[in-house]
């Protein structure tokens, strides 16, 4: 049984782009496109701008996703992955790209997709302050610390608390 659709308002900000659909039934998410034309050098990043905008109902987010076909054939990801979009926006949504390939160009077209917007229920939480937390099985453990690659025995910079920099152990 299929779960009951969220209904999600949109508003086009260009007529001709596509609304957002899913490519194959049971995707998490649905395609997002750029209405502009845009090319990266390696290491450059832009601003791509989607052509629509939602609102959301209360209690939902949205999180725009890097596509991995992007990120294997070309080096493309996000700087902000995923970008989120409260329920109170009402602009237009942008996803923020970054050519990682160290040689090669990415040129991007009119309408080609670009990310994949997820829509997912959000708690709402309030926050207790306690003077200590109860114990976990992995406690402080974390950055790492069940290992599982090769470069484990590799150093980290770690920020403490007086805000400067210093490598894990040394």
């Amino acid at each position: 049984m299929s779960p009951t659709p969220v209904d999600v308002l949109i508003r086009r900000t260009d007529p001709e782009v596509p609304i957002p659909s899913r490519a194959h039934p049971g995707d998490a998410g649905v395609d997002l496109v750029t209405t502009r034309a845009a090319e990266l050098a390696p290491g450059e990043r832009a601003v791509l701008p989607t052509g629509i905008s939602v609102a959301l109902p209360d209690g939902y987010a949205a999180f725009v996703h890097p596509r991995s076909g992007l990120a294997a054939r070309c080096g493309i990801s996000m700087v902000n992955a995923p970008g989120t979009v409260d329920a109170g926006y009402r602009g237009e949504i942008k996803v923020i790209v970054i050519n990682l390939d160290p040689r090669e160009s990415v040129r991007f077209e009119r309408f080609d997709r670009v990310a994949q917007l997820v829509v997912q229920r959000i708690e709402t939480v309030r926050f207790h302050e306690v003077a200590q937390l109860p114990g976990s099985a992995r406690a402080e453990g974390g950055f790492g610390s069940t290992g599982g690659h090769a470069d484990e025995h590799k150093p980290y910079a770690a920020i403490g608390p007086s805000g400067t920099s210093h490598l894990k152990g040394q």
